[in-house]
Parts: structure tokens; sequence; C-alpha cells
């Protein structure tokens, strides 16, 4: 893998980081029930994504 393929893995890496606690963060502040279960919902999607990409790099 190239220098620049590199960088375009960690940025992805962090961008589904940022997913995460995004995702965390707005459902802390949602009262609705079912937004905030959609809103973990994705989050645990964004770990998912994360950890497929790890996968492929092991």
């Amino acid at each position: 893998m190239t220098g620049k393929e590199l960088l375009y893995v960690e940025d992805a890496l962090g961008h589904e980081e940022y997913f995460q606690t995004r995702c965390d963060e707005i459902a802390a502040q949602i009262s609705d029930s079912d937004l905030r279960e959609t809103t973990e919902k994705m989050k645990r999607q964004h770990q998912q994504i994360f950890s497929s990409f790890i996968n492929l790099l092991n």
C-alpha cells in the first residue's frame, strides 16, 4: 500500500471515530426514545465500518 493510500485509510478511520463520537453526543441529548435508538443504531453501524477497515489492514 502506498503512503497516499495509507493516508486515505487513516482519514476514513478518523471519520468513523468522529461519527461514533457525534452519535453518542447527540443520543445523549435526544429525549425521543425512537430517535435516540436510531442514533445509537447509527453509532453501531459506524463501529462495524471501523472494525471492517481494521480487519482489512490486519
